[in-house]
């Protein structure tokens, strides 16, 4: 890729707004019917995403929308027989984008907690990861545990998972919540923060693409599973989601994906 991160990171908020603009139509047209009889009746299902979090989901050169979950919702859709609408929306709105019936389905690494479980079904997980402390270089032996956390200005994003573990784990660090990437690292890299919590996976591509003005700080923590999330009472749609990935790892196809985004697999 010619782009560097940083400039999609600083783009993303233009990005973002043009996606939004996309047409979509409504995620429950009849009620009368199971989601899973909408979607093929209407020949495609709506897919819930950032569309701003590389490598996961987020806009090339082209403007084409790439990355690791667009694929495996690609290739979910395909063995659904339908076709992968994909809708732009910002991660502070994911899940009541869900619950109002803006899509069907969010494939935006959500991980799987008991509170959501509580709220909305998920599927198996297709993603295995961790929680990465990213830190300027020249404060890198400053975090080896969670625990160095406290007492420091830490920036995670609005309504992640992130926070809530912090609050739960390490309630001394003085936290501040970001919904864009391209906030959070300009503060870090200016010094407003300290550090900031993200997915290994997604680190690992930053990193890759900071020209070393960025590190991961100590070893990856708390593992977490991310699933496909969808609104309860859609038990055949569930049933079909994890038939399909059960089929996409068993052909290759889910680990030729990760493979592809990350140079491992990712995904048990």
């Amino acid at each position: 890729m010619t782009k560097s991160y940083f400039q999609g990171l600083l783009s993303a908020a233009a990005i973002a707004s043009s996606l939004l603009g996309l047409s979509f139509s409504p995620a429950s047209a009849n009620s009368d019917e199971d989601l899973l009889t909408q979607i093929k009746n209407r020949g495609t299902i709506l897919i819930g995403l950032e569309a701003t979090y590389p490598p996961f989901n987020y806009q090339d050169e082209s403007g084409e929308l790439v990355g690791f979950e667009v694929d495996v919702a690609k290739a979910l859709a395909q063995r659904l027989g339908v076709n992968a609408e994909f809708v732009p929306t910002k991660w502070d709105g994911m899940l009541a984008g869900l619950e109002t019936e803006r899509f069907d389905i969010i494939t935006n690494q959500v991980t799987i907690t008991e509170d959501r479980q509580k709220k909305y079904d998920f599927t198996q997980p297709y993603t295995v990861s961790g929680i990465q402390v990213i830190t300027r270089s020249d404060k890198q032996n400053d975090f080896n545990t969670p625990a160095d956390l406290a007492g420091k200005y830490v920036g995670v994003g609005l309504g992640s998972n992130y926070e809530e573990w912090l609050s739960k784990n390490v309630p001394a660090a003085e936290v501040s919540t970001y919904d864009d990437n391209a906030t959070k690292l300009q503060d870090l890299l200016v010094g407003r923060l300290d550090a900031f919590l993200n997915d290994r996976l997604a680190a690992t591509y930053l990193l890759e693409n900071s020209g070393g003005k960025v590190v991961a700080a100590g070893e990856p923590f708390d593992k977490q599973r991310m699933g496909v999330a969808l609104r309860k009472g859609n038990e055949t749609l569930l049933l079909a989601l994890n038939k399909g990935l059960d089929e996409l790892r068993a052909d290759g196809t889910l680990t030729a994906i990760s493979q592809k985004w990350f140079q491992l697999d990712a995904t048990k």
